[in-house]
């Protein structure tokens, strides 16, 4: 799928609650087109900062209200990874929210209910297209989780290589699906195995836990903790450790660990989309997203 494509025709979209996360690059461009970018972006709904002295660029998700993570927004989000993966300038990449309290609250539910099986392939694939993007690329890369990130906003943390998050007992982290009545695809299942282990997985999805930041650190959902307003700067410190290795050994360890859950995605793009298609369509499915997007309404009345 071209990725600007999928901006054909789009239009904003108010972000609820959530959901259920490409590849690699290898051509060159200059870190003026990356900056181009980022002030020319239609929607303004990423704001990337990139530090050609240190290697480093920070991403920002301004996606109001909540970074739900829409068809139009995954798309940004994978443009703006990709032309920071094809700069071989850009070392580092960390990933922050400049939203209040919330980090990511996922998958944009509206992208799923009362959509036509057509639509819901195309925002699945884009789904699939940011994770394989985060998770396969040679950069470093640090979630600096300030606020509530559950489901999709949990993968999207999960691809990173390190996650930092806020140490305020009002936030949350977790893959939630079920609590929706969604099963988590296999590739958000091995992202989380291979992060936290097969049992604390298989209670985390079949509960649809949220987890505190002191549970999620217990269970090694985040790496560390920090107060509120140190996320961002123990990210970028955290960054120069990652950094000071060199590259090469570190890209292809990386790879050596996440290859097996890459080419699982990768072989199996067309059936998990129909499966996710075919799921995601049944009656009882969009009854209960129905059902959930009626009690938002009524919270928010």
């Amino acid at each position: 799928m071209a990725l600007r494509a999928c901006l054909r025709g789009r239009r904003g979209l108010t972000g609820v609650l959530s959901q259920l996360s490409s590849c690699n690059s290898h051509g060159r461009v200059s870190p003026v087109l990356i900056a181009q970018q980022r002030n020319n972006s239609t929607s303004q709904k990423i704001q990337v900062d990139f530090d050609q002295s240190t290697g480093v660029a920070v991403m920002r998700m301004q996606n109001p209200p909540v970074n739900s993570l829409s068809l139009e927004f995954l798309t940004e989000i994978c443009i703006n990874v990709e032309k920071l993966e094809m700069d071989k300038s850009c070392r580092g990449l960390i990933i922050t929210s400049d939203r209040p309290k919330v980090f990511s609250a996922g998958l944009d539910i509206l992208e799923m209910y009362g959509k036509t099986p057509e639509r819901c392939a195309e925002f699945w694939k884009a789904v699939q297209e940011m994770w394989l993007k985060l998770y396969s690329s040679n950069m470093a890369t640090i979630a600096a989780i300030n606020g509530s990130s559950p489901a999709g906003g949990c993968l999207m943390s999960l691809t990173c290589d390190y996650r930092i998050m806020a140490d305020n007992p009002r936030y949350t982290i977790g893959l939630n699906e079920t609590l929706l009545g969604i099963v988590a695809p296999f590739w958000f299942k091995d992202t989380m195995v291979n992060t936290v282990g097969n049992r604390s997985t298989e209670l985390a999805l079949q509960l649809g836990l949220l987890y505190s930041p002191a549970e999620a650190l217990k269970v090694g959902l985040v790496d560390q903790l920090v107060p509120e307003d140190q996320v961002l700067t123990t990210a970028t410190k955290t960054m120069s450790k990652w950094l000071a290795i060199p590259d090469h050994a570190r890209q292809i360890t990386k790879s050596m660990m996440r290859k097996p859950t890459i080419d699982r995605l990768m072989s199996n793009r067309e059936s998990d989309i129909k499966n996710f298609v075919g799921f995601i369509t049944k009656g009882s499915v969009q009854k209960s997203l129905g059902m959930y997007l009626e009690m938002l309404k009524k919270r928010k009345a």
